[in-house]
């Protein structure tokens, strides 16, 4: 294994994606992860599931991969419906962090170039409230800009 090869960190979060560019949404329970991602995926979205709720990491030189852990691949946790078999991408480079927080903890205006790191490696990084109609939108606007950036 290369010395810039880092493999197995599992994280908590919902893995989606745009193509193979990825956009994890982090947050405690109850903040809505799931539920963004199944309006970010419901078909005919172009968007698709990676994992919900966990997300094994790997690195390979700057970019940090994800997949969903083999217990849970392919499961969706939908609330009040239950855990639900849902088709998925088998991984994607995470372009975009996405953390999930109150409505009023989501700045009017953010710090420019904010990121996170996973695996060391920075990430660009954004706060906002899941349950919000435009959110979805919010996430592809964003994402779109940190592929531009790449």
């Amino acid at each position: 294994m290369e010395a810039n090869r880092r493999t197995g960190k599992t994280v908590h979060g919902t893995l989606v994606a745009l193509g193979n560019d990825g956009v994890l949404l982090r947050g405690p329970s109850g903040s809505g992860k799931s539920d963004l991602a199944l309006r970010l995926i419901i078909p005919p979205s172009p968007w698709s599931l990676v994992s919900d709720d966990q997300v094994v990491l790997s690195r390979d030189a700057d970019e940090v991969t994800g997949r969903a852990p083999a217990s849970i691949a392919g499961k969706l946790e939908v609330r009040g419906i239950g855990i639900v078999p849902w088709p998925v991408r088998d991984a994607a480079v995470i372009r975009l962090i996405v953390d999930l927080v109150p409505r009023q903890d989501v700045p009017r205006m953010p710090e420019p170039d904010h990121s996170a790191k996973l695996l060391t490696v920075a990430i660009p990084c954004v706060r906002l409230h899941a349950f919000d109609a435009s959110t979805p939108a919010k996430i592809a606007v964003l994402l779109l800009g940190a592929v531009q950036r790449q």
